[in-house]
C-alpha cells in the first residue's frame, strides 16, 4: 500500500477512530486474549469503552503465542470499520523464550556479531508468536550501578553502545520488514538520558548540559536510528526541566526537524499521564496537549488522547493535522509490516513449536553466555580439574533464576542451574550440594550443613548473587554488596582453608567487598539466560577460555559512584607531578579509581602487548595515521583477546576526557601465536561537541592509548595538523 492509499485511508476514519489509532492497551481490553476481561485496578480506571478498543490500533504484551495473537486479530477485524490491522508489540530485550544474557553481559563480549545474533533469534521466535515489535534496544549510557536498569544497557561508552545498536537494529529487523516474516521492527529506547537518574533511583530526575546531552547520551540512539530503527520510545524522565514525553525541543526540534525521523514515537507505559506529578500538566487534558504536541504518535496505556484530543481539536487547541501526521505514521509502520496483506503475519503455531527453545537456539544462547561471562580473579585455581571433588555452595547452585528481570516470557524452569551444568561434565560422586543460605537470608542450619558438604571437597564453588527482583526497572540498590548474609556464607567458607571459586549472578557491577579477598576466583556470569549453567560449566573446567571484558566499571565503594572510566580531569588532579598531597581531587578515605575498570577481563591464558607504533606523528583531515601493535599468546591455552584503542585530546576547547574508546578488535590466537593489529586514527574520530555546540576537530596535540584495559595502556602522542 502505497503513501498516497494510506492518506485516502486516513481521510475515511473519523476523528475519532484515528485518535484511536494512538492508543495502545494491553491484552485483557481484547476479545481472543487468553486474559480477557481481567480489567482490574488501574487498568479499571482507565474507563476504556467498546468503542476505544474497536478502533484501537495496538496491542501490548500478548503473550499467548501464535494462537492468541491471530486469536485477537481476527476478533478485532471483524468488528474495525475501516479492516485497520492491530500492531502487537511486547517486550522482547534478550530472547523471546530461549533466553540470553542480559544486555550488560551482551555487551561484555564485545561480540557484534554475536550480538546480531541473539536478536535474530529473538526476532525469529517473536514473529513466529505473533509478535510485530520489540521494545528494544535499550540503548542508554549508564554509569551509576545503583540504578536497576543498568543490566538492559550494554554500558558506560558512547562509541561501544552505538555499535552494539547497530548490531541489535540489524538483527531484529533484517533487510525486508514486509517480505521477512522472520523479523520484528525495533524500538529503541528511553529517548533520552533515562540512564542518568539522580541518585541511580529510576524514573528520577535527569539534570545535565546539552553539551553533556549530545557528547555522552544522543549518539547510542542516532546510531540505532542511522541503521534504520522504525521506532523510538520516550523516556519517563525530564530533559532540561521537562518530562522527555511532553518536551517539543528534543521530539520535535531534534529527533524530528533535526535528525530526519519520521518513524513512531510511542510513550512509556503511562508516560503520557505521569507528566501531571511531574508538574508540568494540570489535567490529562493538558498531559494529552503536550503529548501531541511534541509528536507522541502513541500513548501506552493511558487513556488521555481518547478521552480529551477530540474536544480540543474542535476547540481549535489541537490542529487535526497533528494527529493525522501520527496516524499516517503508524500506519506505514503497519504497511511496512505487510499487516494490510496479511494482518497474521509471521504468526504461526507450528512454526513456533519448531522454533522456540529448538537445539540451536539453545546453542547460541550458550555461546554468548560463555562469550559474556567475565573473569574478574584467578589466583590459580581456575580451571578447575574434573578429577577434583567440587563442592556447589550457595542460593544460585540449584536455581533457575538467572534469566533476569526483562525475560518476559522466559521460563526459569527451562533456565539450566548450574548445578545441572557441572553434573554434566562430572562423575555424580564428585559433586557435592547445598543452599548454605537463601539470597537474603539464612539460618545457622543452612550454614552448617554447607560447612558439612565442604569439607568434603577439594574446591568450593560458591553460586552467589541478586535475585532477578533486585535489579532491573524498580531495582535500584543503595546498597550494592552482596546481600549480608551471602557474605557471611563466603566468610564461613574462607575459614576452610580451600580453594575458593565465586560465580556472581547479577544486573549491575557490584562493590565486591565481602567477596574480592575471599576467593580465589570470581566469574562474572551476570544473568546468563536459558543455557547459563551450562555456559558456566564450560569456563569452570575449561572447556571454554574466558575472553569477556567489562563494559562498565565495577567501583571500589558505591561511594564513588558514578564512576567511569572517560571521565574528565580537573585542575587539581590527584597524582599529577606537582600536586600537593592533601589538596587535590581525591577520597580521603578510598581510592579514586574503580576497583575494576572499563574494559577489564581476565583470561586462562596471557597476552603480551609490544612493538606499538604509529605510522606518522603528525595527521590531517586527508592524512589519517595508523597505530599498530603486537599481541602475543604467551600462555599455555588458546584464547581471544579484545585489543582496544583509545585517544585523548590534550587541550580542547571545552575540557576532553581522559580517554576514549575509538576501535577495538578481537583477536584469536594460539599458544604461541602472535598477530600485529592495526587501528586507523582519521580526524572524524576527533571531533567534539564545543561550547556552541558545534561538531568538530582542533588542531593540536592528541595522545592514542591502545592496550587490554582502559587502565593498562601503552601510549604514544600525535598532532592533528590543518591542511
Amino acid at each position: 500500500m502505497n503513501s498516497q492509499k494510506l492518506t485516502s485511508l486516513i481521510k475515511e476514519m473519523t476523528l475519532d477512530e484515528k485518535i484511536a489509532q494512538l492508543l495502545q492497551l494491553a491484552t485483557p481490553f481484547f476479545e481472543g486474549s487468553k486474559d480477557e476481561g481481567q480489567i482490574t485496578g488501574p487498568l479499571a480506571s482507565m474507563n476504556i469503552s467498546e468503542e476505544n478498543i474497536r478502533n484501537t490500533g495496538s496491542v501490548l504484551g500478548a503473550s499467548g503465542g501464535a494462537k492468541e495473537a491471530i486469536s485477537i486479530q481476527k476478533a478485532h477485524l471483524k468488528k474495525n470499520r475501516l479492516g485497520i490491522p492491530l500492531l502487537f508489540m511486547a517486550d522482547v530485550i534478550h530472547g523471546y523464550k530461549t533466553i540470553f544474557p542480559v544486555p550488560l553481559a551482551i555487551g561484555c563480549s564485545w561480540d557484534l556479531d554475536k550480538a546480531q545474533q541473539s536478536a535474530e533469534i529473538a526476532a525469529k521466535e517473536a514473529a513466529a508468536a505473533g509478535v510485530h515489535v520489540t521494545f528494544s534496544p535499550m540503548v542508554d549510557l549508564v554509569r551509576d550501578p545503583r540504578w536497576g536498569r543498568v543490566m538492559e544497557s550494554t554500558g558506560e561508552d558512547p562509541f561501544l553502545n552505538g555499535e552494539f545498536a547497530k548490531s541489535f537494529v540489524r538483527g531484529f529487523q533484517g533487510q525486508d520488514l514486509k517480505n521477512n516474516r522472520d523479523s520484528v521492527a525495533a524500538c529503541v529506547k528511553h529517548f533520552a538520558a533515562y540512564g542518568a537518574p539522580e541518585g541511580g533511583r529510576d524514573y528520577n530526575t535527569v539534570n545535565m548540559s546539552e553539551r553533556q546531552l549530545r557528547e555522552s547520551y544522543l549518539p547510542a540512539y542516532k546510531a540505532a536510528l542511522d541503521e534504520g530503527c522504525e521506532m523510538v520510545m520516550t523516556a519517563f524522565n525530564t530533559v532540561d526541566g521537562i518530562p522527555a514525553t511532553g518536551n517539543v525541543k528534543l521530539m520535535r526540534d531534534l529527533l524530528r526537524e533535526e535528525w530526519g525521523f519520521d518513524g513512531v514515537l510511542i510513550s512509556d507505559w503511562g508516560a503520557v499521564k505521569e507528566m501531571i506529578p511531574h508538574g508540568v500538566a494540570e489535567d490529562e487534558a493538558e498531559a494529552a496537549y503536550k503529548a501531541i504536541q511534541a509528536g507522541v504518535d502513541i500513548e501506552m496505556m493511558t487513556s488521555c488522547y481518547v478521552d480529551h484530543l477530540k474536544e480540543q481539536v474542535k476547540d481549535g487547541k489541537v490542529d487535526e493535522q497533528l494527529i493525522d501526521e501520527s496516524v499516517l505514521r503508524i500506519l506505514t509502520l503497519k504497511d511496512k509490516l505487510g499487516l494490510f496483506e496479511n494482518p497474521f503475519r509471521g504468526a504461526d503455531e507450528e512454526l513456533e513449536k519448531e522454533l522456540i527453545m529448538s537445539a540451536e537456539h539453545r546453542q547460541a544462547a550458550r555461546e554468548l553466555a560463555v562469550k559474556s561471562s567475565v573473569l574478574l580473579k584467578n589466583d590459580g585455581v581456575l580451571p578447575i580439574n574434573k578429577e577434583k571433588k567440587i563442592a556447589l555452595i550457595g542460593p544460585f547452585a540449584q536455581s533457575g533464576d538467572i534469566l533476569g528481570p526483562w525475560s518476559f516470557l522466559g521460563l526459569k524452569e527451562k533456565a539450566v542451574q548450574l548445578y545441572d551444568g557441572l553434573l554434566a561434565k562430572l562423575d555424580s560422586s564428585l559433586l557435592f550440594t547445598a543452599n548454605g543460605c537463601d539470597i537474603e537470608t539464612g539460618s545457622e542450619e543452612q550454614f552448617a550443613e554447607a560447612v558439612k558438604v565442604a569439607e568434603e571437597a577439594d574446591v568450593i564453588v560458591l553460586a552467589l548473587g541478586e535475585a532477578s527482583e533486585m535489579s532491573g526497572e524498580a531495582g535500584c540498590r543503595a546498597d550494592i554488596r552482596l546481600p549480608k548474609v551471602q557474605m557471611e556464607l563466603a566468610a564461613k567458607m574462607k575459614k576452610l582453608g580451600k580453594p575458593i571459586v565465586a560465580v556472581l549472578f547479577n544486573g549491575r557491577p557490584l562493590d565486591l567487598h565481602g567477596i574480592w579477598d575471599e576467593a580465589d576466583a570470581i566469574l562474572e556470569a551476570w544473568y546468563p539466560g536459558t543455557e547459563g549453567g551450562n555456559a558456566v560449566a564450560d569456563i569452570l573446567f575449561g572447556d571454554a577460555n574466558p575472553s569477556a571484558k567489562l563494559t562498565m566499571s565495577f567501583p571500589y565503594s558505591v561511594g564513588q559512584v558514578p564512576v567511569y572510566y572517560n571521565h574528565f580531569n580537573t585542575g587539581r588532579p590527584q597524582g599529577a607531578p606537582d600536586a600537593q598531597e592533601r589538596y587535590v581531587s581525591q577520597y580521603l578515605d578510598i581510592p579514586n579509581e574503580p576497583l575494576l575498570p572499563f574494559g577489564y577481563g581476565l583470561s586462562y591464558t596471557s597476552f603480551e602487548y609490544r612493538d606499538v607504533k604509529m605510522s606518522a606523528a603528525t595527521m590531517s583531515a586527508s592524512k589519517p595515521l595508523t597505530v599498530s601493535v603486537t599481541v602475543e599468546n604467551t600462555g599455555q591455552f588458546a584464547g581471544e583477546e579484545i585489543v582496544q584503542l583509545y585517544v585523548r585530546d590534550v587541550a580542547g576547547e571545552v575540557v576532553r576526557p581522559m580517554k576514549e574508546l575509538k576501535a577495538f578488535k578481537k583477536v584469536a590466537l594460539n599458544p604461541g601465536e602472535k598477530v600485529t593489529v592495526e587501528f586507523e586514527i582519521n580526524e572524524e574520530q576527533l571531533r567534539y561537541h564545543h561550547a556552541d555546540l558545534s561538531f568538530k576537530s582542533d588542531p593540536g596535540k592528541f595522545i592514542a592509548f591502545v592496550g587490554p584495559n582502559s587502565r593498562d595502556t601503552a601510549e604514544m602522542a600525535f598532532e592533528l595538523v590543518n591542511e
